[in-house]
């Protein structure tokens, strides 16, 4: 496997069942986890003892958490941005019970509004975010998802460089680019200095499907090689979107996982030589 990577991923989409996540990491000798569902929770609803007693799960499967995949920003600009700020506090919170060093957070979907009519109120709510989070000792990690203020290259670069801050950062996600109409390369090229994380799905740009690393539009193995040659390290996590009757990669949430999986090591190994 190309070194400076480290394997990790989205297990709720193995099962919502903990026990059946910590099994499909395992099967799968993944020792890392993005953890978003638990037990058919989010993790920011859970009470301060269930988040507890989830390290204690973890812990004892020798199972750490890479980042925390907040719902944060996954909201609308008109909505209560106190009331989600409070919400954003809470997710800082997990990192710290969990161990992780790292939080995904989103821009802000703008329902019946161009992105540009937007644009004063995200980059507050962002650099305030940032700034709370530096103070927490994590970073943000912003995915450029559909249909939000930064799902494009030039608008998440405008989000990373306005935040100044080495406390908010980039999760690249090459499928999500591709889904919006996007070349994965050329955006990579752009916010290749912001860029500390990895979300790890393609997508066939004529179609939309979501299928296995490298099967796909999103270059995403000349991108991991140009970020290794760059020295950009760290976490590629898994987050296959496969869909259960596709007739390749489907099957049960355990088996699409170790396809994704299976697919993006094969992916590295050929990177590493």
């Amino acid at each position: 496997m190309a070194p400076g990577f480290e394997i990790t991923g989205f297990a709720d989409e193995i099962a919502p069942a903990m026990d059946e996540q910590i099994a499909g990491l395992q099967a799968t000798g993944v020792s890392w986890v993005e953890v978003r569902g638990v037990d058919g929770v989010n993790v920011l609803d859970l009470t301060d003892s269930q988040a507890e007693k989830l390290r204690s799960r973890l812990d004892d499967t020798d199972i750490r958490v890479s980042s925390i995949g907040s719902p944060i920003g996954k909201v609308d600009v008109g909505d209560d941005l106190e009331d989600h700020f409070r919400r954003f506090g809470i997710a800082l919170q997990r990192a710290s019970q969990l161990g992780c060093d790292f939080v995904r957070i989103f821009s802000f979907y703008h329902k019946d509004q161009n992105p540009e009519d937007v644009r004063d109120v995200v980059l507050e709510q962002i650099s305030r975010m940032a700034r709370a989070a530096e103070t927490a000792g994590i970073v943000l990690l912003h995915e450029n998802e559909k249909g939000i203020y930064g799902d494009s290259p030039e608008r998440c670069l405008d989000l990373l460089t306005h935040a100044k801050s080495d406390h908010f950062k980039a999760a690249f996600d090459p499928a999500n680019f591709v889904q919006c109409g996007f070349r994965p390369g050329p955006a990579f090229d752009l916010l290749a200095d912001h860029v500390a994380y990895f979300h790890i799905k393609d997508a066939v740009a004529d179609t939309g499907r979501v299928v296995p690393a490298g099967h796909g539009d999103g270059d995403v193995e000349q991108i991991l090689k140009w970020a290794d040659e760059r020295g950009i390290s760290g976490f590629v996590s898994v987050e296959p979107h496969l869909k259960a009757d596709d007739p390749e990669y489907g099957g049960t949430g355990a088996e699409r996982f170790a396809i994704a999986v299976t697919e993006l090591r094969k992916l590295l190994d050929r990177l590493a030589g």
